[in-house]
């Protein structure tokens, strides 16, 4: 009977053990994921730019920066109230 009460014991052990392994586990994946996020986001930042940067001197700035729809409105309502 003491050997059950023994192995009962060090199985609940390791079983906690083996808890709080994937608990940290998890917040290492987390803070991974956090930060490959953040990598992916300055990647596709500066691809950005490096396009809009390419596309002005293809054109001669010629084309500008897209507007927002906000933007083409006060541009739309300004002229037609000059007209």
């Amino acid at each position: 009977m003491n050997i059950k009460k023994l192995g009962a014991a060090a199985l609940l052990a390791a079983s906690l053990l083996a808890l709080a392994g994937c608990d940290q586990a998890e917040k290492s994946a987390q803070q991974l994921m956090g930060k490959a996020a953040e990598t992916a986001k300055q990647a596709i930042d500066d691809t950005q730019k490096a396009a809009e940067q390419a596309l002005s001197d293809a054109t001669g700035g010629i084309i500008s920066k897209r507007q927002t729809p906000a933007e083409d409105d006060e541009k739309q309502s300004s002229t037609s109230q000059e007209i």
